[in-house]
């Protein structure tokens, strides 16, 4: 990514670009070319600036986690044990390699980092919690929440 100081300030066509992307990535470069009003040839480029300087960082699919057995969301708050720089990067290293952690975020009050999990029932959180994410470094305490109901997720960014 460039430095901000570089960065081509963004117009209203750009931002036009990014919130159609943002609720529907499958556009097809003339779709999103027609949507906002420019030939295809400029939304391209537009499009190819706002990955290359950051604004858009990826487009994927959203899977239906009950279609693929992972119906359970779980949010974990840990505790560290020590609060070093040495000690948060080990955590962090730890849990970026776990294929079942969505999120990890490190945050202020009373927990260091939140983990947003999915699994397929609270058997198969039980097995990864006893096995996997007591043991990741540093770890003095976790509290877990099982969410009862996703009211709101992964809503697109108002901008």
């Amino acid at each position: 990514m460039n430095d901000s100081s570089t960065l081509e300030p963004l117009d209203r066509i750009d931002l036009k670009i990014m919130r159609r992307l943002q609720k529907n990535g499958r556009l097809s470069n003339t779709e999103l070319a027609e949507q906002v009003s420019i030939s295809a040839a400029t939304c391209h480029r537009r499009t190819q600036r706002l990955f290359r300087d950051g604004y858009l960082s990826g487009v994927r699919a959203m899977v239906a986690p009950t279609k693929v057995d992972r119906g359970a969301l779980v949010m974990v708050g840990v505790v560290l044990d020590r609060s070093t720089p040495e000690s948060f990067a080990d955590f962090e290293a730890a849990a970026a390699k776990l294929s079942f952690v969505l999120d990890c975020h490190l945050v202020a009050g009373d927990f260091d980092y939140f983990l947003k999990i999915r699994v397929r029932d609270m058997a198969d959180f039980n097995r990864i919690h006893g096995s996997q994410l007591i043991a990741l470094p540093g770890v003095r305490q976790t509290r877990t929440f099982f969410v009862m109901k996703e009211v709101v997720d992964n809503r697109p960014l108002e901008f």
